[in-house]
């Protein structure tokens, strides 16, 4: 630096950095940081102060097992969610009625499409707003409720053993470092989660920081917004000692069918990350349990799409209407087909 502006050497020349450059350059070295910086927009009344009492301050008390002395607003700045008597941007994002008001693409979006690429019609389309919490707990609700656990027996067992498609940590880790790690700076973009047949990629603005890379990011520690990563640890939302990606990578290796491991892109401006699916190995273990007849449905629905139980018994010959019910049956126990339909209507759709 020279006489108050910063030069940055090009060729053989010194050129000086615009404001815009040193604002970018202070938060890639972690100098200038979004969540501490004062909302001059906001006010204390932008604050949900019945989220707090009512669900932050229980569940705060339970996990350091002391009581919070004196009123949520000194929490809150103990907390470094309020300063000079107004909200920090952490503290507009974790407990604003409305954050959105104040940073309009601080949300996640999420896309589900049928198949394994993007397709013009999803299957659907949601965007999660609210505070922090409420966008990762109600995500986090989402996509388990949209991906499958399947059943199977253990030899000698009477009781079934019940396998989730995806590590049910990982994906709740992969929310919350989205929510909580991303460039706030960049208000162009938001979290963005793509749930395909075989896979759920997360996408986060804001590229990895100095230093981490794809391969060292299980070995270092970093928080590009402390203060949001700090008030989630406290609650257990986050690991404090940044110990996720171990867990992610201990629940892939546990996992029964040996998941592949999630794979991470990053560049200066966005990391994806990709946790895949197990319901095809699942289904490679579970096609030796089954018999042949049923083997030919599954074939006849990977060709046709769908099944009957007038088409089980026509590519079946010979068969009672009875054993086609048994077979179809023991199909969707295994979780490997999926019923639609009532009665007459009724046909089989592969899982």
């Amino acid at each position: 630096s020279w006489k108050g502006k910063i030069y940055v050497r090009v060729g053989s020349t010194n050129r000086p950095l615009s404001m815009q450059e040193i604002l970018e350059l202070g938060q890639k070295l972690g100098k200038i940081r979004f969540d501490e910086q004062i909302c001059e927009e906001a006010s204390l009344d932008d604050i949900d102060w019945d989220f707090i009492k009512s669900e932050f301050i229980p569940v705060y008390e339970t996990v350091s097992e002391k009581k919070v002395v004196g009123n949520p607003g000194e929490l809150l700045e103990s907390l470094f969610c309020i300063r000079d008597k107004k909200p920090t941007n952490a503290g507009v994002l974790l407990f604003g009625k409305n954050p959105q008001k104040f940073f309009i693409n601080s949300y996640v979006a999420l896309a589900r499409y049928k198949g394994v690429v993007e397709d013009i019609e999803r299957l659907d389309y949601k965007e999660f707003t609210g505070n922090l919490f409420q966008q990762i707990d109600n995500c986090d609700e989402y996509i388990k409720e949209r991906t499958a656990t399947m059943s199977r027996l253990l030899p000698y067992q009477v009781q079934r053993q019940d396998i989730p498609e995806y590590g049910l940590f990982s994906i709740r880790e992969l929310i919350t470092n989205a929510a909580c790690h991303r460039d706030y700076f960049n208000q162009h973009s938001k979290v963005i989660i793509k749930m395909f047949s075989d896979r759920v990629e997360f996408y986060n603005p804001g590229g990895l920081p100095a230093g981490v890379t794809p391969k060292n990011i299980t070995e270092k520690q970093f928080s590009r917004n402390s203060i949001i990563a700090k008030v989630l640890a406290k609650v257990r939302y986050i690991e404090e000692l940044g110990e996720g990606w171990n867990k992610i990578i201990d629940e892939h290796k546990k996992h029964p069918l040996r998941p592949e491991f999630p794979k991470i892109k990053a560049d200066d401006y966005s990391v994806l990350i990709t946790l895949f699916s197990t319901k095809e190995k699942f289904k490679k273990k579970i096609a030796i349990h089954i018999n042949e007849r049923q083997r030919k449905a599954m074939t006849y629905i990977e060709k046709h799409g769908r099944i009957t139980n007038k088409e089980y018994l026509d590519i079946n010959k010979g068969i009672t209407a009875r054993t086609a019910l048994n077979d179809l049956n023991d199909l969707l126990k295994k979780n490997l087909i999926v019923g639609r339909g009532e009665k007459k209507g009724r046909y089989y759709e592969l899982q």
